[in-house]
């Protein structure tokens, strides 16, 4: 019996690495004449296809006194062009069953649809004229800005824990434009005109400047004659060279406190680490990875197990970190202290160091090691199943300026891992002279 169970344990750990193992769809790559790239992943498996337009432009690009331009033009688009009034160019996809969105990041602006196969063209069409020929008229972008300043109330000013984050990220990215938010201070928020949105739209959203990422039910020849007759009239331009933010190598330590309406005290400590654009050795990015899932991405990671589910120091507990960006990232921990402690955010702070610590110090075991690894690809071949979170993960790496292939390597790049690389990593980035704290302290009202 006992051995019945290991053999199972065994299989359903191994499960997603011979998924995984698989080979991947058929894949390929063109560029037009006027330097759109267009990559086609095939998918057969429904009678579904995304299509998404990545623009390489951020909130990573904008100067001082100019932030939340990008994100205010990705509203503007949907204003009006030379074939839609405001509003219709979603009126019209949802009218044929699409799924469509828009967003915006710190390395890109983002347009989306997932539609039946028969309307790409109707898609692609659509987003063309709208990079080509928005109106991006005065008045409407006086009515919009004022749309997105409650958009920014709302998601930042308003959510304690998202402007604390906000707050910390600008002091952590201390030497780079990372530190700019993506909807924009509210003071830039106030004078930004449609002069500054029109020059933006002519520089930025040329064909050179964009990747078109196709996956689903569609063959290359369908996208190629569709990507010719709607995008190879747009005009080639020059476009700015993009900007790799890169931060200091030993910053030091920096400390941030701040009193907002919460309801306990939180703690987030932000670590400045690199992705995989500017780390000199990609295995080191991904012990950083592991680091994540190993701390604080599962109910049995270390800080979780610990510090949440035995000494209940926090209430909530989480770590992030994107090695997917174009220039450095951060390696970042949230957690909301719990009744008994929420006096003393020095002495959690220093628990934390502690599990911290362990892991600069002493590698962990193989078997901690390979339960974060596979519980780390097991999300990735979940996310699989959806199309439109496969053509995201492609058209990040592209828009970001690595090889799309890297997706389908990503499991081989993990299993090189080893519990000395995680030791190594942790005693290299997770250092005080790379920290960035905030004590998020409750507002006492007069």
């Amino acid at each position: 019996m006992d051995t019945l169970c290991s053999r199972m344990l065994l299989f359903l750990c191994l499960a997603p690495w011979m998924t995984l193992a698989a080979p991947p769809p058929p894949t390929h790559q063109f560029t037009l004449d006027n330097g759109l790239k267009v990559l086609v992943r095939e998918d057969h498996r429904a009678p579904l296809v995304t299509s998404q337009l990545w623009v390489k432009v951020g909130s990573a690009d904008e100067s001082p006194g100019q932030t939340g331009l990008s994100h205010a033009l990705e509203h503007m688009l949907y204003k009006g062009s030379s074939k839609t009034c405001a509003g219709e160019v979603s009126t019209i996809l949802q009218t044929l069953g699409a799924q469509e969105n828009a967003f915006t990041n710190k390395d890109a602006t983002v347009y989306y649809q997932t539609l039946a196969p028969r309307y790409l063209g109707v898609a692609f069409e659509l987003m063309a004229d709208l990079m080509s020929t928005a109106h991006l008229r005065a008045e409407d972008f006086n009515q919009e800005l004022a749309v997105i300043r409650e958009e920014r109330r709302s998601r930042i000013d308003d959510e304690p824990g998202n402007l604390a984050l906000e707050r910390l990220t600008g002091v952590a990215h201390l030497a780079n434009s990372y530190r700019t938010p993506v909807l924009g201070w509210m003071h830039d928020l106030n004078r930004l005109n449609s002069d500054d949105l029109r020059h933006w739209y002519e520089t930025r959203y040329a064909p050179g400047n964009a990747t078109l990422v196709v996956l689903g039910d569609v063959t290359l020849d369908q996208v190629k004659e569709l990507a010719q007759r709607y995008f190879a009239h747009l005009q080639a331009r020059t476009v700015p060279r993009a900007l790799r933010p890169t931060g200091l190598t030993q910053p030091g330590e920096r400390k941030l406190t701040l009193h907002l309406p919460v309801a306990t005290p939180q703690l987030i400590m932000a670590f400045n680490v690199p992705g995989l654009n500017t780390a000199q050795d990609r295995r080191s990015v991904h012990a950083l990875r592991l680091i994540d899932a190993l701390l604080g991405n599962a109910h049995s990671a270390r800080l979780v197990k610990r510090l949440h589910l035995t000494e209940q120091l926090f209430s909530e507990v989480a770590t992030s970190y994107d090695a997917f960006t174009r220039g450095d990232s951060l390696l970042v921990l949230a957690a909301e202290l719990a009744g008994a402690h929420t006096d003393d955010l020095d002495a959690a702070q220093a628990r934390v160091w502690q599990i911290i610590e362990e892991l600069r110090t002493t590698a962990p075991a193989a078997e901690e090691l390979e339960r974060a690894r596979t519980q780390l690809i097991a999300r990735q071949v979940y996310a699989q199943d959806s199309i439109e979170a496969l053509a995201n993960r492609l058209a990040t790496l592209e828009s970001i300026g690595l090889p799309w292939q890297w997706t389908d390597q990503d499991a081989d790049e993990l299993a090189k891992v080893t519990p000395a690389d995680i030791q190594q990593a942790a005693a290299t980035y997770l250092t005080r002279e790379r920290l960035s704290v905030a004590h998020v302290l409750k507002q006492v009202r007069p």
